[in-house]
């Protein structure tokens, strides 16, 4: 097991949300990068990245603190939030990125996602798939989306994906613990590696 530690980003500050509402929103820190050299210091080597601005308006936003951490760390960076089209995936590799998580865009675009797919490959690009009940989330969490977990799962292992980032809405930001039975239930019937997100 891996641990990684993530930086929620609004207006290029480093955040917290509860259950993903902008409305509660607590910001710890307004340098991400100095947080990003702390956890490197502490001997970290993964660093999960997430622009919650971009997630709300559909494109990357705070595209400036991840090229700051990429230049200035030796941090392995996994990116998200507004990554809905090539161009977005382009500017976050360019920027230093490793990879980036393919959230709504899965949902809205599959077809656009398996050409990334074919293109970086399924080690570079993740699945997003964040859950509302058994429904995937989309658009910054705002909404639930028809698919279910364990189909969207499916659908795209059979494409390639080999990474899944998986956060349970309801634990997100709540400091109660993560969804263990959840995690146990993807790891028991899928073969995706699973980055388990929330309540940790």
């Amino acid at each position: 097991m891996r641990v990684i530690p993530a930086i929620d980003l609004i207006g290029g500050k480093c955040v917290r949300l509860t259950q993903g509402d902008y409305q509660k929103k607590k910001i710890y820190n307004e340098n991400p990068l100095e947080v990003a050299r702390r956890f490197e210091a502490a001997g970290v080597s993964y660093l999960h990245l997430v622009d919650l601005d971009g997630a709300r308006c559909g494109k990357i936003v705070n595209v400036e603190a991840l090229e700051k951490i990429a230049t200035h760390t030796k941090l392995k960076i996994d990116f998200g939030g507004g990554v809905k089209s090539g161009e977005d995936l382009r500017i976050a590799f360019e920027a230093g990125a490793q990879q980036v998580t393919a959230g709504s865009v899965a949902v809205d675009n599959p077809e656009l996602v398996m050409e990334w797919i074919q293109k970086y490959g399924g080690e570079r690009i993740i699945l997003g798939a964040d859950v509302i009940g058994n429904r995937i989330a989309t658009h910054a969490w705002q909404k639930a989306s028809g698919w279910e977990l364990f189909d969207f799962l499916e659908v795209y292992l059979a494409k390639g994906i080999r990474y899944t980032i998986c956060t349970d809405v309801s634990k997100d930001g709540m400091l109660e613990g993560p969804a263990i039975e959840l995690y146990r239930e993807i790891l028991s019937r899928s073969s995706v590696n699973l980055i388990a997100s929330g309540g940790v």
